[in-house]
């Protein structure tokens, strides 16, 4: 991390270049100054009878004007020795008692006072400011309210004595009389006493002097005097603070009871004691860092900040013409430095509530100090972060609209560790972030910055200066909302949205998935209506699903992605919806409903991979920080992206959090985790000498194994009733058993709640597509998927993946003519839906769709116009999808013991050069249901299967060949008894008609 500079305001600045010793304090500077001038004094106030006795019969006018000059001269030598200035309270009392009484007398007082300085300092000082209040109250509030004003309207910084005696000498002339003079300049010095340093007590009594002459005056804006002081009277090495002009509303008498004004105002000056004031600008090389955006702590440089001399204000406004503070009645305009640079020094004791008022060439605006809020994340957060624990992480990280110490505004936070500086650029600052340095916060590698007044809606991204210096502009990697791809804004949001779901959130974790019907409608949203949004989509999709009777839908991703070809498998907006068809409420809204027509909502979940995008996650703070800092590791060999690196805790938290925030922030019901075999192997799709083995020598990935089951057990312990699924294509053990639960690899189980079945989807698939002549010898691969059927708890996905890229649709991979490819999609999802396992089906295969899918134009749903001749044909299928459907889910033996070997039984696995298959599924009471599918292009009469005794007869609950589905009708539409011959086993047996390319269902009548 890159050191942090000694903070500008710490200390008091030489000239450039100059290396400033070490001051002394307040306390060592007085005692110093004492020392200096008591013997000195001495010397001056012996030769003072004398001169009092030769000349008693001079005017009292020369004597005080000799005297006054002989103190002037004794004070600047000791002020050359010791750089301290001696009160003023006790010069100006020494010069009234001058006037008073004789020389004599005078030098007398002045010996006891340099004997006892301490009290005569208090009694004087205290005295004078009583007889001044009493004297003249009217003109002592007016010109003690006006003397405070003067001096916080300057920056407190010591004057040289010359130029104080000077100051003085004027005063006395500019009075009418010696005595007036000397009576005005003490009631000046006890309000500078008490309000301002030593400097002030000359300009105080010329102003007091011009309040008398005319009374107006005492209510005009104070006037910063500074100018008559020339700089280069200015001792060698003494900094020079700058004056910020103040001005006020008219002076007001202090009510009765209360303090003078002049008192009143000391309660927020700097004492004299206190007073070394530093210059407030930012110094050279906090300048350069805050210009090139690579400061790491900004907010120690600028705001208000307590420093010697009272309280230094920076600000760093690119473009502005001018700024000032306010706070209250008190604006104070701050000294321009250049390049966007504006400083200033006021004498306060500790840092007000205030607001700037920043000029802009053609307009002026208001706005709160971003540089005076305290951060917006707490040790908690940060310690979590570094732990990879935050499951909360997207209420840390992001942009966030809120109310930080009473303001609105919003926050913004990001991960970028290797960063030299990140700064904020938007909409809201003509995306120049150069006014927006974010702050680090630790060793956590997080940045962050609370921008007053910025509200949702507003477009960011973050500049990253990168540890070679180079700059990079990157969207938000937490960001909840984005820009309509191609843009690649991020976009500050808040929800606003009411659920209406409680009762199927209540209703969801009754079951467990692979105990409950799940029967999946997989939708690709921007397709599957072109056009629509997520609120039109809302008004069309519930009603069709609902009404085919699917359980579930799934939906293909939906996080943000820059290329639509990809159907958002390659990610880079993680946390965001895709702006494609909407704004992240509207996305809540589409749940909502889908939920409120009793549909759980499955979302496609990629955290597998991301693209290169250079203005995404790829290299993000100009080193690896997502993906792995092996080149051999990072990068995907199939889909040309960057696999992330899942041994790291904040990566790991990043996709942890990410699958809990969409189960919680969208009520998704099931996360199906997309190219789990790809994350799990370290030589997925690598040759030799291209991956490098595990501690153990194997080819585990032993960080994503770790990550899947932190994913999961998180999601299942904060989320009841959701599920997750594993796309999964290898015979890795465990998959859908419980993290904590060894198997024979040692491996715990992953913890999915279910996996897809692409064995049996791939062997299916491939017996289907031979001509039925043949599939007599390929029996095997519609059988083989009982042998390890009950290994995990499976899905048997007829997904996206097996209708595009010239793999053709599901009716066109079936032989034969037009009615026999209907009728071979119609018998293959009959026995699907009767298969142990979950079913899922693509958009467009409900009707048998004979064109490969498209993201461009989605279903042919002109297929289904009534108008179209062969309308009823696509009708049938997509009427018998209902159907399956409707007696699934009535029926417990084809769901309730999916995962239990319990629940099935064979009647005939073996009847290959018939292509019949015929089994039973059982429900936890033992009531069956008898499937049999003839994959052959006959009818085959009196077919006899062995069934069991107890059940005293048979009638049909689904026939895929009756004329409805547009079949041939062939039934069997009487109850069918058992007869007492043994067949297949069993101790009795049916006889039965089978359709040709037909599956049916039995069921105890």
């Amino acid at each position: 991390m890159t050191p942090r500079p000694e903070s500008s305001g710490s200390r008091p600045k030489g000239t450039a270049g100059e290396k400033i010793p070490e001051q002394p304090t307040a306390a060592q500077q007085k005692s110093a100054a004492k020392k200096t001038a008591v013997p000195k004094q001495a010397a001056a106030k012996k030769a003072a009878p004398a001169k009092a006795t030769a000349r008693k019969a001079a005017a009292a006018k020369t004597t005080v004007g000799k005297t006054v000059a002989k103190k002037a001269a004794t004070k600047k030598a000791a002020a050359r020795n010791t750089a301290v200035e001696q009160p003023t309270a006790e010069t100006a009392t020494a010069k009234k008692t001058a006037v008073k009484k004789t020389a004599a007398k005078k030098s007398a007082a002045k010996k006891s006072a340099a004997k006892k300085a301490t009290t005569v300092k208090a009694t004087a000082a205290k005295a004078t400011a009583v007889k001044a209040a009493a004297a003249k109250a009217t003109a002592a509030d007016t010109a003690a309210d006006t003397a405070a004003d003067t001096v916080v309207g300057r920056a407190a910084a010591g004057k040289p004595p010359a130029a104080k005696t000077t100051a003085k000498k004027a005063a006395a002339k500019k009075a009418g009389t010696a005595r007036s003079a000397a009576a005005t300049t003490t009631a000046a010095g006890a309000v500078a006493k008490k309000a301002a340093p030593a400097e002030a007590t000359a300009k105080t009594a010329k102003k007091t002097a011009s309040v008398k002459k005319t009374a107006s005056a005492a209510s005009a804006v104070a006037k910063s005097p500074a100018k008559k002081t020339s700089a280069g009277k200015v001792p060698a090495g003494k900094p020079v603070a700058k004056k910020s002009a103040v001005k006020k509303a008219p002076a007001r008498k202090a009510p009765a009871g209360r303090a003078p004004a002049g008192v009143a105002a000391s309660a927020q000056v700097v004492p004299p004691e206190m007073e070394v004031a530093v210059s407030p600008a930012v110094d050279a090389v906090d300048r350069e860092r805050l210009l090139a955006g690579t400061h790491h702590a900004p907010h120690s440089v600028l705001g208000a900040h307590p420093v010697p001399g009272g309280i230094a204000f920076r600000a760093f406004r690119p473009y502005a013409l001018s700024v000032a503070v306010v706070s209250g009645e008190l604006r104070a305009e701050l000294h321009a430095d250049g390049e966007g640079f504006f400083s200033g020094l006021l004498p306060l004791r500790e840092v007000p509530a205030y607001r700037l008022v920043v000029e802009y060439e053609g307009t002026v605006l208001e706005t709160e100090d971003a540089y005076r809020f305290l951060p917006t994340l707490g040790d908690l957060d940060l310690h979590l972060i570094g732990e990879g624990r935050h499951e909360e992480l997207w209420q840390a990280l992001g942009a966030h609209p809120m109310t930080h110490e009473g303001v609105t505004g919003t926050r913004f936070a990001v991960w970028a560790p290797n960063a030299l500086g990140v700064r904020v650029t938007g909409t809201f600052n003509f995306w120049d972030g150069t006014g927006h340095i974010m702050r680090s916060l630790g060793s956590s590698g997080v940045w962050e910055l609370f921008l007053p007044d910025i509200g949702e809606g507003e477009l960011y991204k973050f500049e990253i200066t990168r540890p070679d210096g180079s700059k990079t502009l990157r969207a938000d990697p937490m960001a909840r909302r984005t820009e309509v791809p191609p843009a690649t804004s991020s976009v500050i949001t808040s929800s606003e949205y009411e659920w209406d779901d409680a009762e199927w959130l209540a209703r969801r974790a009754e079951a467990p998935a692979h105990e409950a019907p799940f029967s999946v409608y997989e939708i690709h949203l921007p397709s599957w209506r072109p056009g629509l949004t997520y609120r039109q989509l809302a008004e069309q999709l519930p009603g069709y699903v609902k009404n085919l009777g699917f359980t579930h839908v799934e939906l293909m991703p939906v996080a943000e992605h820059p290329f639509g070809g990809s159907w958002g498998y390659q990610v880079t907006g993680f946390y965001a919806p895709t702006a494609r068809l909407g704004t992240p409420d509207d996305f809540r809204f589409l749940v909502d409903k889908l939920h409120q027509a009793g549909i759980g909502v499955l979302m496609d979940w990629v955290p597998a991979h991301f693209p290169r995008d250079d203005w995404a996650l790829a290299e993000f703070d100009g080193r690896p920080l997502y993906e792995h800092e092996d080149p051999l590791r990072a990068a995907h060999p199939d889909w040309g992206t960057l696999e992330f690196d899942f041994g790291r805790n904040e990566v790991r938290n990043f996709l942890v959090a990410n699958a809990v925030y969409w189960c919680e922030e969208f009520h998704i019901d099931g996360l199906r985790v997309d190219a789990v075999a790809s994350m799990l192997y370290l030589d997925y799709s690598r040759e030799p000498g291209q991956w490098t083995p595990n501690e153990h020598g194997g080819r585990e990935n032993l960080d994503a194994v770790a990550f899947l089951q932190e994913m999961n057990a998180t999601v299942y312990r904060r989320v009841p009733g959701v599920v997750t699924i594993a796309e999964e294509s290898t015979a890795w053990d465990g998959v859908t058993r419980a993290t904590h639960h060894k198997g024979p690899s040692g491996f715990g189980g992953l913890g999915f709640g279910l996996k897809w079945n692409m064995g049996w989807m791939h062997d299916s698939l491939q017996y289907m597509s031979h001509e039925p002549v043949h599939r007599k010898y390929h029996h095997g691969e519609m059988t083989f998927s009982m042998v390890y059927a009950y290994s995990e708890n499976y899905v048997l996905p007829i997904s996206h993946d097996e209708v595009v890229h010239g793999k053709r649709s599901l009716v066109s991979k079936m032989p034969g003519d037009w009615w026999q490819q209907r009728a071979g999609v119609r018998s293959y999802l009959g026995y699907m839906w009767a298969h142990p396992g979950k079913q899922l089906l693509f958009m467009g295969q409900e009707f048998a769709q004979g064109a490969e899918w498209s993201e461009a134009h989605g279903p042919d749903w002109w297929l289904l116009d009534p108008g179209y001749g062969a309308e009823p044909d696509h009708r049938g299928v997509r009427d018998l999808v209902r159907d399956l459907n409707t007696v699934y889910r009535a029926t417990p033996a084809l769901w309730r013991l999916d995962t239990d070997p319990a629940g099935f039984e064979w009647i005939v696995g073996d009847a290959a050069d018939d292509n019949v298959l015929a089994f039973l599924r059982l429900d936890p009471e033992g009531v069956p249901v008898l499937a049999v599918s003839n994959f052959a292009p006959v009818t085959r009469q009196d077919y006899r299967l062995g069934v069991p005794d107890d059940v005293p007869a048979w009638h049909e609950a689904l026939n895929t060949d009756a004329a409805r589905y547009g079949g041939s009708d062939v039934t069997n539409p009487d109850p069918v008894k058992p007869e007492p011959q043994s067949w297949h086993g069993r101790p009795a047996s049916i006889r039965l008609t089978l359709p040709p390319l037909a599956t049916v269902w039995l069921r105890p009548a």
